[in-house]
C-alpha cells in the first residue's frame, strides 16, 4: 500500500547497506523537505510526545473515506525532519481511509528505522504517527 516515493526511499535503503548512510540519506530528506511557515509553528499542530519540536499541518481535499490526505511538516532537529519527510512519502496523496489502514509499523521496518533510532526518537516517530492517524481518522467521519 505504500506510496511511490516511500518505495523509493525504500530502494534507496535497500542499497545503502551502511547505517551511517542510511542515517545520511534520513537528513538529506529532510533538507530537501521544504520548511513550514513560521505562522504554522504553533500548539495546535505540535506533536506531543517527541523530544524535538515538530509540527504536522494537515491537508485533506475532499470528505469522508475517500478524502485525499497530506500534511506539510517541520521539526527543529534535522534527523526528525527526514523522519517528518519519511513519513510525508508514505502518507501523502493516499486516501484517509488507505492512510488508516496503512500498517506505518511494518513499512518503517523495512527501512530498519526501528533497530537505529534510539528509545527516544522510536516514541517520536510513533507520536508522529499517531497524530497523522488520528488526523486521517477525523476526515474519514466528516
Amino acid at each position: 500500500m505504500a506510496s511511490a516515493a516511500f518505495e523509493d526511499i525504500a530502494d534507496t535503503f535497500d542499497f545503502l547497506d551502511d547505517w551511517e548512510d542510511r542515517y545520511r540519506h534520513v537528513i538529506e530528506l529532510g533538507k530537501a523537505m521544504p520548511a513550514l511557515d513560521e505562522a504554522f509553528k504553533v500548539p495546535a499542530t505540535k506533536v506531543e510526545g517527541c523530544a524535538s519540536q515538530v509540527w504536522l499541518l494537515p491537508r485533506i481535499e475532499g470528505t469522508g473515506p475517500g478524502a485525499r490526505f497530506s500534511f506539510d511538516g517541520d521539526s527543529d532537529a534535522m534527523i526528525v525532519r527526514g523522519l517528518v519527510a519519511i513519513l510525508h512519502a508514505l502518507y501523502s496523496g493516499l486516501s484517509v481511509a488507505d492512510v488508516l489502514a496503512t500498517d506505518a509499523h511494518a513499512e518503517l521496518a523495512r527501512l530498519g528505522l526501528d533497530e537505529h533510532l534510539s528509545q527516544q526518537r522510536s516514541n517520536g516517530l510513533r507520536a508522529m504517527v499517531e497524530r497523522i492517524r488520528a488526523l486521517a481518522a477525523e476526515a474519514a467521519a466528516e
